[in-house]
């Protein structure tokens, strides 16, 4: 029987590879087919895991928001035919805030066997490091853009942290991380705590949780780095 190997990604280029198990780079080594959403991103990684694998013997098949059904049922011929596949993120682990749960979900449904593989997930990092409620959390991607609607998703995850203590964990596109700080010290209560997670993992790694007063008198690092942010209230 076929299997699909979870296979995470680095966090960034900069990463060391000694994050990563020899169980990774073992299957790497055994797996000539792969899902990805960026092929060229794709095999830079696997290069960097296994520089010693041959990238021409290598197939890809683009798994991304934008895959349909009927894409997702051609890009499964190496499983049906009893071929091992690997799946890979863009960064982190597949499946959180990347579109893979449509080939998982598919595996289960064809009882093709799901083997993940441990590897760093910036939201799990960020959560645990952050000394806000690990057993209460929900992560919410990417908030609304406009302005209003920004507003409104702030003040509703503070809310709700306020009414059962849980932690709220999304992410901003890397551009945009110091409107969403100063946003975020805009609408939130001053006694909310809030954790920004920059570069995970990364040489310049920095996570720091403050309530938002205090953060009026911190100014940190995060234009165009890639960040998490948490809030609990």
């Amino acid at each position: 029987m076929a299997v699909l190997y979870l296979l995470p990604a680095y966090l960034g280029e900069n990463s060391s590879s000694e994050i990563f198990s020899q169980q990774l780079k073992n299957t790497l080594k055994e797996i000539k087919f792969f899902a990805s959403e960026n092929e060229k991103t794709a095999r830079k990684f696997i290069k960097f895991i296994c520089p010693d694998i041959d990238q021409k013997s290598l197939s890809f098949s683009i798994l991304n928001k934008r895959t349909t059904d009927e894409e997702i049922l051609q890009l499964t011929e190496p499983l049906e035919k009893g071929i091992d596949m690997g799946l890979i993120s863009e960064a982190g682990l597949p499946c959180i805030a990347d579109p893979g749960n449509k080939l998982v979900m598919w595996c289960h449904q064809n009882k093709i066997k799901v083997v993940p593989i441990n590897g760093p997930s910036s939201i799990l990092l960020a959560l645990i490091s952050s000394g806000l409620n690990g057993q209460n959390f929900s992560f919410h991607g990417y908030l609304p853009i406009e302005n209003n609607d920004k507003k409104k998703e702030i003040i509703k995850l503070e809310t709700l942290s306020r009414k059962d203590g849980s932690a709220h964990i999304f992410m901003e596109t890397p551009y945009r991380n110091q409107k969403m700080f100063e946003d975020l010290l805009k609408y939130l209560s001053p006694l909310t705590m809030l954790c920004i997670a920059t570069n995970l993992t990364l040489p310049d790694e920095a996570i720091q949780t403050l309530s938002c007063k205090q953060w009026k008198t911190v100014k940190p690092d995060i234009h165009k780095k890639p960040t998490i942010f948490i809030i609990q209230s």
